[in-house]
């Protein structure tokens, strides 16, 4: 049977695409959507862009004719807007008062059920509008089509029990074949445990079908080296330049950032495979926002990316030769921004940019989009590695979770591309106190 999708406006915002992403259904927007999408098409940022899209595909659908009665979509359905939201209201709890854009996109929903008995759903990112619809009786979903099963997301390492004399093979050959051990991903690393009585055990890469030793995974990066088998396999990764795209997810204080920002500092400063770091992060807040910052970008910016200038400056103090010993007189970020090995950059202004032969963090990637993400690889040039980092229970984005925030999108769709790696940390490295917090808290 037919459904009745009534679009929030939050799901234009999140993705364009959304009215054409319901098949055969029937698709309604409520005009006080239309109104909400007209107030953000002068934003210079994400949602303002998506909010010019939605207009220019409502102005092309409205060329098949007048769009209150209804037109049709090339996926079978309708897509129509619905001006009388007074007409539908009749009956609704005077509390709900009808000034309110989110209570008259509600009304709309609740109408259609009511009085014109179509098998109406409210789909809506607002927690709190689709508490209201169930207080109402209207059935409400989230936008799911982008939604990945976080529970059992990619983590790009497995733990498989082996016999004794595997283990002993694979030392001794420096490979094992991948037969019995299951299907595998691109560049997935595996924990080869003995079954025998003697506990033995050996880290491997996935390869064309076979398991490799690690080629990078005891290296010495720009003054650090890995404490647990899971910073290991993200040098692995970090340090291959055949991988283009990596992904390291996991809690606060496993080290994401730091071995991005060490593996690429190597491959820029040290071994010039790269002509420069570029390194970018989402601009949002966590509670309140500060409002406008004075001066120009880069004072903007600091704030914002203060953590990657605190982990710089670490990195150069352990490179040269520990934790006393001084870095750069002007700073290691400003140092290397002088010398034109470091851009950092707010993801803000990406767009546009084609971005060659050079390394490319994109850190607190939890907080992006899939059409961020997308946008943002889309930048990478020839001769280009791009890295993301984040974890993606911290969220600060008001309409992303777990499962539809951009990079867990990313990590569930290249997960079997040769190009492209995957890496989740687990134990946290940072001190005892954060690993406490993150554990307890």
């Amino acid at each position: 049977m037919k459904k009745t999708y009534v679009l929030d406006t939050n799901v234009l915002l999140h993705n364009p695409s959304s009215l054409f992403l319901f098949q055969d259904n029937d698709v309604v927007l409520p005009l006080a959507v239309i109104e909400e999408i007209d107030d953000q098409k002068k934003r210079q940022d994400e949602i303002g862009r998506n909010a010019r899209q939605v207009s220019r595909e409502l102005d092309r659908m409205r060329a098949k004719g007048p769009l209150a009665q209804g037109v049709a979509t090339d996926q079978g359905g309708t897509l129509r807007i619905e001006l009388n939201h007074t007409r539908l209201g009749r009956g609704l709890p005077p509390v709900l008062g009808l000034e309110k854009p989110d209570n008259r996109i509600l009304c709309v929903a609740w109408g259609l059920r009511e009085q014109e008995n179509l098998p109406a759903i409210l789909v809506t990112k607002d927690l709190n509008l689709r508490v209201k619809a169930d207080a109402l009786g209207v059935p409400s979903e989230d936008f799911r089509n982008d939604k990945v099963d976080f529970d059992h997301l990619y983590k790009g390492i497995r733990e498989v029990e082996v016999e004794g004399g595997m283990v002993d093979s694979f030392y001794r050959q420096g490979l094992l074949a991948l037969n019995g051990l299951g299907p595998a991903e691109p560049h997935q690393f595996f924990v080869l445990k003995s079954r025998a009585a003697s506990p033995q055990s050996a880290l491997a890469r996935h390869q064309g079908g076979r398991l490799l030793p690690l080629s990078f995974g005891n290296a010495e990066c720009f003054g650090i080296s890995p404490r647990n088998k899971e910073q290991r396999f993200a040098l692995e990764l970090l340090l291959d330049p055949a991988v283009k795209v990596i992904s390291l997810a996991g809690p606060a204080g496993t080290g994401k950032t730091l071995l991005a920002l060490a593996a690429g500092l190597e491959a820029v400063v040290e071994h010039k495979g790269y002509k420069r770091l570029l390194v970018t992060r989402p601009i949002v807040p966590m509670g309140q926002d500060l409002g406008y910052l004075p001066g120009e970008k880069e004072e903007k910016l600091r704030p914002w990316m203060q953590p990657l200038y605190d982990n710089l400056e670490y990195l150069f103090r352990e490179s040269t030769g520990g934790k006393n010993k001084a870095g750069p007189p002007m700073g290691a970020a400003d140092y290397l921004t002088a010398q034109g090995l470091l851009e950092i950059e707010a993801l803000t202004y990406i767009r546009g940019r084609s971005i060659p032969g050079q390394f490319i963090i994109c850190d607190e990637a939890q907080n992006l989009t899939p059409h961020m993400v997308k946008t943002l690889i889309t930048r990478v040039g020839e001769g280009s590695k791009i890295v993301f980092t984040g974890d993606p229970e911290q969220i600060d984005h008001p309409y992303l979770d777990a499962s539809s925030n951009g990079l867990s999108y990313m990590v569930d769709k290249l997960r079997s591309q040769e190009i492209s790696g995957h890496v989740t940390l687990k134990k946290g490295e940072r001190s005892e106190v954060a690993e406490l917090g993150a554990r307890l808290l």
